[in-house]
């Protein structure tokens, strides 16, 4: 069953890469206590998420912030060496948290998964955005396939 707003997250661990290396982030923990952006991608490194999504949420992070995003975070279905490696190579290591969701828990956990055999991918997350208040979506913004419309920085400030 796909998440819903009002619908709390559910139990799941990330990966992300520190300076000790791979470490486990409760999304209990991490989406406890405050307001949280996040945005799914089907992979780091890919056209669309490279060129436009996580880029969008690098630019527009003190925008988001000064609507009262307490942290933004991306996921996407890669371990945390990629994750990590792409967020060096992006800048985002300041602006947005990268979190790796390496066997993809939590896009199951969403119910928000895709299939991306057709190029490679195997499963993966879907493409999308989510405001989290204390653990609870509070907004839900899930593209159509192809699509990079509803999940972007743009469009979650509109909606804030």
């Amino acid at each position: 069953m796909t998440i819903s707003k009002g619908d709390r997250i559910p139990s799941t661990t990330f990966t992300k890469m520190t300076e000790n290396g791979p470490e486990p982030v409760s999304s209990d923990d991490f989406f406890g206590g405050k307001t949280v952006a996040i945005f799914s991608v089907p992979g780091a490194f890919t056209p669309t998420c490279s060129a436009k999504h996580l880029p969008g949420f690098i630019e527009k992070a003190d925008a988001l912030k000064a609507k009262g995003v307490d942290e933004i975070a991306c996921t996407a279905v890669n371990d945390a060496f990629v994750m990590g490696a792409w967020g060096k190579s992006t800048g985002a290591d300041e602006k947005v948290t990268m979190l790796a969701d390496g066997n993809g828990d939590f896009a199951k956990a969403v119910g928000l998964t895709m299939d991306g055999s057709k190029f490679g991918l195997g499963t993966r997350g879907q493409r999308f955005s989510m405001i989290v208040k204390d653990g609870v979506v509070e907004d839900l913004n899930v593209e159509e396939p192809g699509d990079f419309k509803v999940s972007s920085a743009e469009y979650m400030l509109e909606k804030l």
